[in-house]
């Protein structure tokens, strides 16, 4: 009886739970981010009195 399915299935679930844990908090860095340079465009643009 080999269990190499078993063992292949578990790390390969943990490669891809590894990859998420690892991608997820960039992504939401980098929108967090993109939010903060779009709001302090709108507030430049609203106290030069300039259409956004």
């Amino acid at each position: 009886m080999s269990y190499l399915e078993y063992v292949v299935g578990a790390y390969a679930v943990f490669a891809a739970f590894l990859a998420w844990d690892f991608a997820v908090p960039r992504m939401k860095l980098a929108r967090t981010r993109r939010d903060i340079v779009q709001r302090a465009k709108r507030e430049a643009a609203r106290q030069s009195g300039t259409p956004a």
